[in-house]
């Protein structure tokens, strides 16, 4: 299995990358095709496809913070059973981290991800991959030590709308296992750095984040 960055929509992995994600997640998560472009070719955004026979049948998107030490995985995607994607892609994206933090000079202290609730998204098949169940998700993630950020989390919708998501927690994936909190600072900058992109968000996202400014740390919960 080949781990293949993609850096423009012309190249014809990201079609087949592209079609996956619709395949996949609610149409809200899945920014439009040509909304891709400048995202690619932005060298701090990290896309890969895993390829198998010459196909595509895994994805992920991720980003690392160097001011803060922190990354976050935007989505990973198991486009089958029995394959070992999942396991693949976990540990080349975390491979490629530590080669990025050790660049910086500083080690890393974790990875944000945004994980589904699977009590609030039972309507959502997901493709019909079992892999990309919710229950299933979320249970390998605990197993990775992702932890629950304990607030009440929405996002806003990437079709830029300016709904609300509330299907999801935000979860952080700590370096140090025994850590118990997170700075509600570091959780409140990275939100608004990360969600820039999008000039509609909802009044129940800008009242959330201005609440975690207001606080000082925040408990990391088992998932």
């Amino acid at each position: 299995m080949e781990f293949i960055r993609i850096t423009s929509i012309e190249d014809p992995l990201f079609r087949s990358m592209h079609d996956l994600m619709k395949e996949v997640f609610p149409p809200e998560e899945v920014l439009d095709y040509p909304l891709w472009r400048e995202p690619l070719e932005d060298p701090g955004i990290r896309v890969f496809v895993a390829v198998h026979e010459g196909k595509v049948v895994g994805t992920t998107e991720y980003r690392y913070y160097e001011d803060w030490q922190v990354a976050m995985t935007d989505f990973t995607i198991i486009g089958g059973a029995g394959l070992g994607i999942g396991r693949f892609l976990a540990r080349k994206r975390w491979q490629d981290l530590e080669r990025l933090a050790a660049e910086s000079g500083k080690p890393m202290a974790g990875m944000f991800a945004e994980i589904y609730d699977p009590y609030r998204i039972e309507d959502h098949a997901f493709g019909g991959v079992k892999p990309m169940d919710p229950y299933v998700r979320r249970e390998v993630l605990s197993h990775l030590g992702y932890k629950r950020i304990d607030f009440p989390y929405v996002h806003p919708s990437w079709e830029n709308n300016g709904e609300a998501v509330e299907e999801l927690d935000l979860c952080f994936l700590p370096t140090d296992e025994d850590q118990t909190e997170i700075s509600a600072a570091l959780v409140a900058k990275f939100l608004r750095q990360y969600y820039a992109v999008l000039a509609n968000k909802p009044e129940a996202w800008e009242a959330m984040v201005a609440g975690l400014e207001g606080q000082t740390t925040l408990a990391l919960q088992p998932l």
